[in-house]
């Protein structure tokens, strides 16, 4: 076990967590809400700590992430657990798993410097903290990330955007980008997620704000998110913080407690779309579709096609330097490593 970082000590042996938007109130011997982090008398520990449950290298646009560092692989990995209860979730297996088997947390043991290692050997670009939420194994992502950044690394949470205000503060000193979920309405957020909709909009605000590259991901599920009302209030959000943070809106299928819904319809993917550009956004992508067509940049100036994708593959790439090559506008995004840049 490893001492949790963002928590508060209280009388009685009880603590505040203050790693997520929950803010549990632990007493001892108990966990919180995300079932890996437990108050051992008065003492908070991260039950996960170097504990991998899954590993794999990923193209970064499976994050997704399309203005960051395009074309690239990043090494990908998680430990089990989640501050959500998402009845939709696609990795449900590892992400519940803790709530099932209280007093089991299974993974591969591994410290910060052998995750860095076979970064670097994959030749990886970045790492990612993904598959699960990473502000549940916020210890050994913040152990690994300083560590990459030492290598020349760059580092990337794929997240629901539940972090404390105190750890992404924490955090973003080393992370270099984030794609966040904004699922929907707060009564989504509460009837599907078992969460609330305020935190996740300031984690995005905050996360800017100091400094990190941001993407947006809604997961449209017919009939739950993907009303007019819905889908104009995320993208008037997303514009107010900055326009040009992409949204990636995508195909819902079937899963988990969800298996009555049906897909999301590719019209209806198109539509939010149109909802997103009206609003003010420079670059809205459709998800889960490849060769619909909606995965593609273009310049928000000159509508000149810059990267040509398929599924997670990029077949033609034509910025320069970070430009359009038709008007030079400048197309917001990481595209390039420091030293390339030098």
């Amino acid at each position: 076990m490893k001492e949790a970082l963002v928590y508060d000590a209280l009388p009685g042996n009880e603590v505040r967590c203050r790693l997520c938007g929950h803010t549990c109130l632990i007493k001892n011997r108990h966990r919180g809400i995300c079932a890996v982090r437990e108050n051992v008398d008065g003492r908070l520990y991260s039950l996960v700590y170097g504990k991998v449950i899954s590993l794999n290298v990923d193209p970064i646009e499976k994050k997704p992430l399309f203005h960051f560092l395009p074309g690239s692989t990043s090494l990908s990995l998680a430990t089990v657990g989640c501050n959500f209860r998402c009845k939709h979730c696609q990795n449900y297996e590892i992400s519940q798993y803790p709530r099932e088997r209280k007093f089991e947390i299974p993974g591969r043991d591994m410290g910060p410097e052998q995750v860095v290692e076979q970064a670097i050997q994959y030749g990886c670009e970045s790492i990612s903290y993904t598959y699960t939420e990473p502000t549940i194994f916020f210890e050994f992502a913040y152990d690994c990330a300083q560590r990459a950044r030492e290598k020349g690394l760059k580092n990337v949470f794929v997240s629901n955007g539940y972090t404390g205000p105190d750890a992404v503060r924490l955090i973003a000193p080393y992370l270099d980008a984030n794609n966040i979920d904004l699922k929907g309405s707060d009564t989504f957020y509460r009837e599907i997620c078992g969460a609330r909709l305020g935190p996740v909009r300031e984690t995005i605000s905050l996360m800017k704000e100091l400094g990190v590259w941001v993407e947006v991901t809604t997961l449209i599920i017919p009939d739950l998110n993907d009303s007019e009302a819905d889908l104009t209030a995320i993208a008037e959000f997303i514009v107010s913080v900055d326009p040009g943070i992409p949204w990636h809106v995508s195909q819902f299928y079937p899963t988990y407690k969800l298996i009555d819904k049906p897909r999301t319809p590719v019209a209806t993917l198109r539509h939010a779309c149109e909802i997103g550009y009206k609003a003010g956004l420079r670059h809205v992508y459709e998800g889960n579709v490849p060769g619909e067509g909606g995965e593609n940049t273009y310049c928000p100036s000159c509508s000149h096609l810059l990267i040509r994708r398929y599924g997670y593959t990029i077949r033609e790439n034509t910025l320069r330097n970070g430009r359009c090559p038709a008007c030079d506008t400048a197309i917001s995004g990481v595209w390039q490593k420091e030293e390339d840049r030098k």
